[in-house]
């Protein structure tokens, strides 16, 4: 598990829990509007603890997803001992949970899923649920930017009210995790006149209300983040997923 979770080798499934590896992999992939490969893996020895619902693990790794709300991922690795699951439903093509349970968690989003995600419509209705000198917002072109000095770098074109000029708010911050859940801007750097640094204070206040990992997770799912590194241009996050229920995924 160790060498799957830090390294790139290929999971392989055993091939006596293959069906059951391909309902938990397509049942993932239903959870997202795209993903360019899924990969899932369901241990169980010997086999036949399957009839009894019993798991000794499962592995997953995805690449390239993009969920419904428009939020990209690069990379998800969900790694899960002893699950027990209702087999019977693996039949009819669905995952259900006997118990809850915990998975260990690594997640990759690049420079490129970050800006795509913040010019979404489900970031920018948040975003714009901010006004300024009582007076709403509206964000076009954002862009942010993995920097070398391990911050990260945030430009927005901005209208307030009905201005017809824009604001362009430039800033550069470092990024925390604060009691495992919420994701911070902290030491912020501004740049630009006096009226982009006071709009990008605000801005600093509202993002970093919105960034609660509950706020992002799955129906039935809840999330933690022990430790992120910033590298190759992207921020990877470690921790943990309390599963309650597995989550349904849309169709169509």
């Amino acid at each position: 598990m160790v060498q799957a979770l830090f390294g790139s080798s290929p999971i392989q499934a055993p091939s006596g829990d293959r069906l059951v590896s391909k309902v938990v992999g397509a049942a993932i992939a239903s959870l997202f509007k795209r993903s360019d490969h899924i990969e899932a893996n369901v241990r169980a020895e010997p086999v036949a603890k399957l009839l009894q619902g019993s798991v000794d693990g499962f592995d997953f790794i995805g690449k390239g997803m993009l969920m419904y709300n428009g939020l990209r991922i690069a990379v998800m690795e969900l790694y899960l001992e002893a699950v027990a699951i209702d087999f019977s439903a693996i039949f009819s093509g669905k995952v259900k949970l006997r118990q809850p349970t915990m998975a260990v968690m690594r997640v990759v989003l690049t420079q490129e899923d970050l800006t795509e995600s913040f010019n979404t419509p489900f970031i920018v209705d948040k975003l714009q649920r901010l006004q300024y000198q009582g007076e709403p917002l509206k964000f076009q072109k954002t862009q942010m930017e993995v920097n070398p000095d391990n911050t990260l770098g945030f430009q927005s074109q901005i209208r307030i009210g009905d201005s017809r000029s824009l604001t362009c708010v430039d800033f550069c911050a470092q990024v925390e995790v604060q009691k495992r859940r919420h994701i911070q801007f902290v030491n912020v750097q501004y740049n630009g006149d006096q009226e982009a640094i006071n709009l990008g204070k605000a801005m600093i206040d509202h993002v970093n209300n919105l960034l609660d990992l509950d706020k992002f997770a799955l129906e039935g799912t809840q999330l933690r983040v022990d430790r992120m590194r910033i590298q190759n241009q992207s921020l990877i996050f470690y921790g943990s997923a309390q599963i309650n229920q597995f989550p349904q995924g849309k169709r169509g």
